[in-house]
């Protein structure tokens, strides 16, 4: 079989910079699991609007043949992980196969391809070793995404990144510019070292997304080990010390991905002063932007909400939000036996389960939590839904709690398989939307964004995005924060006080005896979380700013 592969569609001359971006996952479309959380949902928001902008962009990832997992529920609805194989007949074979080195030993790989059309994306090309030229350990690396073993992690690491360099080769796609979003495809900037010899030749053509100053998202990994996988190739190991300015023996992938590029972005502008303060000092580091991350408003919108808007249908919008809301309440129903009315206040705390993010903030005093739960004249309804990682057992554990805490309210529920179509519905249905993360720790944060796309009020800690976006009272609700110097006990006491006060005393009253002021706030977040939060405006920032790299060695980050 033969691939030929061009630009399928007529590149705007606005962005004709050849770009190739590296994720290890891609939120596209329901059918297609390959994502596990946020960084996924963000790539795939990116693909969608190089496709509307006709950016000239190539995407690499990997094909996970077994997903993230498929998160189901027990005998006595706790939770479950069942890593399930993944089939695409969609996806074209393009029918290359070339070797990367790992371990000292040749393994094959071949791409995918899928068609821009097909979801409305950019082009992409999805890695896989599933090849019976294989041995069965070769074929493991591109299994599981985030496989708890680390060498398999590294194993796929090279396979994204020297691998994706690789395949951009066979298929004649020259980029002007290499995006690693986050920093698992960092093989590449040692592809590009062995290419050009030369560390300010890579710095010209290679640029980098952080989306977290979290300690798992930023990995570190033992230098012999990956010595061992060939992570940097045949680059002598004093070389490597030299290149990386890495003299221990722990690797720090994000420091490296930050010395290696020509320019850097944080997501939010609350993330840049994190991220200044975290790698002041450092040397090496390049210059650091910020370009917030955004969703993609002719994915996620509502357009019947929003075409009730625009024509200042207030009571079309009204009804809309009751029909969505029953949508939703069907999949309750139907998961857990719980029937929600679509006339009372529901509040939802979906994402990713992660300690930071504190899907039990709500449980912190139960006493507090029992009058919210309990009472019929203002009542409230609780959903949560999100996946942990499939070995984070303290996250698993915190989902667990919440299984069992609904069993006893029948206002409450939780929901297994939070993916593009869940999530869907889940904004559709709210009207609260709640993000509890501790400060600075959310780097981003875009749920909250594709939200108010469907018609949902933001009730949250002003982290991330959010101060870029909130009016308290007038577009969302923002729950006063703690001191970031406390202790996160302390934290999460205050927070948890601040919450329940804000809940009380604000939103749900203005929800039952103010509904037209709550109509206003909804109007006014729908409309202002446009255009700054659609991915549309990040996609041209990435070109006008984070792409554009010539000169920028002479400007490092000073932490100011």
């Amino acid at each position: 079989m033969s691939f030929s592969f061009q630009q399928p569609y007529p590149i705007n001359p606005e962005y004709k910079k050849a770009v190739a971006y590296f994720c290890m996952e891609y939120a596209i479309h329901q059918p297609l699991k390959t994502y596990s959380g946020g960084l996924g949902y963000l790539a795939g928001s990116f693909m969608r609007s190089a496709y509307e902008l006709r950016q000239n962009i190539v995407g690499i990832g990997i094909l996970w043949k077994y997903g993230y997992y498929n998160q189901g529920r027990k005998g006595d609805d706790t939770m479950e992980v069942l890593f399930q194989e993944k089939v695409y007949h969609f996806l074209e074979e393009t029918g290359i196969k070339f070797t990367v080195k790992i371990s000292g030993h040749d393994v094959w790989v071949t791409a995918f391809y899928l068609q821009p059309d097909l979801f409305k994306t950019a082009p992409l090309f999805f890695l896989t070793t599933d090849l019976p030229e294989n041995d069965y350990l070769s074929k493991t690396i591109s299994h599981k995404l985030y496989d708890s073993n680390p060498e398999t992690r590294a194993a796929a690491a090279i396979l994204l990144g020297e691998g994706g360099a690789r395949l951009l080769e066979q298929i004649n796609y020259q980029p002007d510019v290499y995006h690693l979003n986050e920093s698992h495809a960092l093989p590449l900037a040692f592809y590009l070292y062995r290419k050009y010899r030369s560390v300010n030749e890579i710095k010209k053509r290679f640029v980098f997304t952080n989306h977290t100053p979290e300690a798992g998202g930023n990995q570190k990994s033992d230098i012999y080990l990956l010595q061992r996988m060939g992570f940097w190739g045949d680059i002598p190991i004093d070389e490597f010390r030299q290149i990386t300015q890495c003299y221990g023996d722990n690797l720090d992938h994000t420091l490296t991905a930050l010395r290696f590029a020509g320019k850097a972005n944080a997501v939010s502008k609350i993330h840049l002063a994190t991220l200044q303060e975290m790698w002041k000092g450092y040397a090496g580091v390049c210059p650091l932007i910020s370009v917030t991350n955004a969703q993609n408003y002719a994915y996620w919108a509502d357009k019947e909400m929003y075409a009730a808007l625009r024509s200042n249908d207030d009571n079309a919008l009204i009804e809309r939000k009751k029909v969505c809301k029953a949508l939703l309440f069907e999949e309750v129903a139907d998961q857990c036996g719980v029937l929600l009315d679509p006339g009372v206040l529901t509040i939802v705390f979906a994402k990713r389960f992660a300690g930071y993010k504190r899907a039990e903030l709500l449980l912190h005093d139960m006493d507090r939590l029992h009058r919210l739960l309990s009472n019929t004249e203002t009542p409230v309804q609780v959903i949560w839904a999100g996946k942990p990682y499939p070995l984070d057992y303290e996250a698993i554990s915190s989902f667990d709690k919440i299984v069992n805490l609904c069993k006893s309210y029948p206002n409450c529920a939780i929901l297994v398989g939070y993916e593009l179509k869940l999530s869907r519905l889940l904004k559709q249905g709210a009207d609260a939307w709640l993000n509890t993360p501790r400060v600075t720790r959310e780097a981003s944060g875009t749920s909250g964004m594709s939200a108010a796309m469907n018609g949902c009020v933001n009730v949250s800690i002003p982290d991330g995005w959010v101060p870029e976006f909130a009016r308290d009272g007038i577009n969302s609700f923002i729950i006063p924060n703690t001191e970031v110097t406390e202790h996160k006990f302390q934290q999460d006491e205050t927070d948890a006080h601040n919450l329940y006060h804000l809940l009380e005393d604000t939103v749900i009253p203005l929800y039952y005896l103010h509904p037209e002021i709550w109509l206003s706030v909804i109007k006014n977040s729908m409309q202002d979380i446009l255009p700054n939060f659609d991915s549309n405006r990040m996609s041209k920032e990435y070109y006008d700013q984070l792409y554009d790299i010539s000169g920028s060695n002479s400007t490092p980050n000073t932490g100011s």
